[in-house]
């Protein structure tokens, strides 16, 4: 037997892909655990062994981790629109699939899953011996529960509609009619109206994380933390601190964490604050370090660790608000700005500059075009000739870390173009509850496993995540098109008309690809800052 021939064909195709250098192995990993490839069948494909995971010692058990972060609330998850949020939550919610280092998917409270060649017919297993910190065991019937919620569209901010828009009904904009079949208790199969290959990766994401069949829309996490994870929510003062016991008698699936428990301690915007706390001895570690902060926490005597990622910050343009109604000016905008020098400006450089259509190289489906245009005079003048050279342009921003700096490296460009700018910097509470809303802001974006995901999230018409109000139809059936497209050759001859679209629709400046960097005592072992930024903290222990 080959080291391939007990694969499924579009698995051992994409290998072949690998091999004759046309798709790279990280997109193979992406795209063959999609499929239902495990990562140890994934890496046999390459010829490859799993690779190990280091472990520095043995775990110790006992032991509270002090967090440095934003402490928010967690009602319900697929209203989350903050990674911040998915970390606190993340410590006694989990997911069905989680999005691994290596840029594998890999099962968590699914046991397995099967998606069929034609990317129509997904089918779900759940994992055995799961409970709920209520008692109940995790079934099939959770599974249905969620993903039916997940398929509202109608509910207010439920971002997870994007990701689920192959299972919705247009016209009743809830989950067609038999498209969540449970088969039995372990098993639910899923009928797609059109092919889609992100529904799995759209499961990592942080707003999909898993509640309890009697979560409703009237419920909780924080008056009823009913969860499968590691950990129970004992309190959470949103603004200043949340807290998390370890689960008693080891009623968790994986075992138990070695960690008592965690504080995540909310120390505000101001990255100073952070830096005090390390320096007092108040926090072991923090969920995010700045750029231009990584020195001076490094002069504490702390240790970082380094990812590179597809997190990226925007400054976007409502397409409904004037003047960015204005195409030619839109594109005026974004042709004054140098995307190299804002990394650098507000980034220190520490990251990657990126082309202002919001699809990384990481992604399987990358398409190379070139450079965007920068030339501020030919701006000034595009924007003289439609009669807005001198209209004011009010750029907000959150306060307080490397987004503003970001944004301020964006507005002095435009000034020292010749345009008329205004910055306001908005205090983070007040800011995310009308963040879709301003005429010109940035906001930051996580990555994601596929680039067209992000495309479906943040520029399909009428998604609750799309924050420019943009809208093209040639764009929206374009994409429908990709996400149904296993083969990455094909969807990435599609995808480069999408980065075209978005980029000469001049809605978004998109500057750089992040770095992500945290710091933490050395006493604190196992911690690392994953792709998604998220935390994963289940096996973190720490020293006497």
């Amino acid at each position: 037997m080959t080291k391939t021939s007990g694969l499924r064909p579009i698995v051992r195709d994409l290998a072949g892909q690998v091999r004759a250098g046309v798709l790279a192995r990280r997109e193979f990993l992406a795209l063959a655990s999609t499929f239902g490839a495990s990562a140890a069948a994934a890496y046999g494909a390459l010829g490859l062994a799993l690779p190990g995971k280091a472990q520095a010692a043995t775990p110790r058990k006992g032991g509270v981790l002090r967090l440095g972060g934003r402490v928010m609330d967690i009602t319900d998850p697929r209203k989350f629109s903050w990674s911040e949020q998915g970390n606190i939550a993340r410590t006694f919610c989990e997911g069905l699939v989680r999005w691994e280092q290596d840029a594998t998917l890999a099962p968590l409270l699914l046991e397995a899953w099967h998606v069929s060649d034609d990317a129509r017919t997904y089918t779900l297993t759940a994992r055995e011996g799961v409970t709920w910190t209520n008692g109940d065991s995790f079934t099939s019937d959770d599974i249905v529960h969620n993903i039916t919620r997940w398929c509202d569209a109608k509910s207010e901010g439920n971002s997870m509609a994007s990701r689920m828009l192959a299972l919705i009904d247009p016209a009743t904009g809830k989950a067609a009619e038999g498209a969540v079949e449970q088969v039995d208790e372990r098993t639910v199969r899923l009928h797609l109206m059109r092919p889609d290959i992100t529904l799995i990766a759209g499961m990592v994401d942080y707003p999909a994380l898993m509640v309890h069949r009697s979560f409703d829309e009237t419920s909780s996490l924080l008056q009823d933390p009913v969860g499968t994870g590691p950990f129970e929510l004992v309190s959470l003062e949103i603004g200043h601190k949340a807290v998390v016991k370890r689960r008693e008698n080891g009623r968790w699936w994986g075992g138990e964490a070695p960690l008592e428990g965690i504080e995540f301690i909310d120390y505000g915007a101001d990255p100073t604050s952070i830096v005090a706390a390390f320096d007092a001895g108040e926090i072991d570690a923090n969920d995010e370090t700045p750029a231009d902060f990584v020195e001076v926490m490094d002069a504490l005597g702390l240790e970082r660790q380094v990812r590179s990622t597809a997190n990226t910050i925007v400054a976007r343009m409502r397409v409904d608000e004037p003047p960015f109604d204005n195409v030619r000016f839109r594109r005026a905008i974004q042709m004054a700005v140098d995307n190299e020098i804002t990394l650098v400006l507000g980034l220190n450089g520490d990251g990657q500059v990126a082309e202002n259509h919001h699809v990384s190289p990481i992604h399987p489906e990358y398409a190379e075009l070139p450079p965007p245009e920068v030339d501020p005079a030919r701006a000034l003048e595009m924007a003289r000739s439609e009669g807005l050279a001198d209209v004011e342009i009010e750029l907000v921003s959150i306060d307080g870390d490397w987004r503003t700096v970001t944004t301020d490296a964006i507005g002095a460009q435009l000034r020292e173009a010749g345009f008329n700018i205004r910055r306001t910097i908005i205090a983070g509470n007040t800011f995310w509850n009308a963040w879709t809303s301003y005429p010109f802001s940035t906001t930051s974006w996580g990555g994601r496993p596929l680039g067209v995901q992000v495309l479906a999230l943040a520029y399909k018409s009428g998604q609750a995540w799309n924050e420019t109000g943009f809208s093209d139809p040639e764009f929206d059936a374009l994409l429908d098109d990709a996400v149904g497209l296993p083969d990455v050759e094909a969807r990435r001859r599609i995808m480069a008309r999408l980065q075209t679209i978005l980029r000469e629709a001049g809605i978004i400046i998109q500057p750089y690809w992040r770095n992500q960097t945290i710091h933490h005592t050395s006493k604190v072992k196992n911690l690392s800052r994953e792709t998604y930024r998220e935390l994963h903290l289940e096996h973190v222990w720490m020293e006497a």
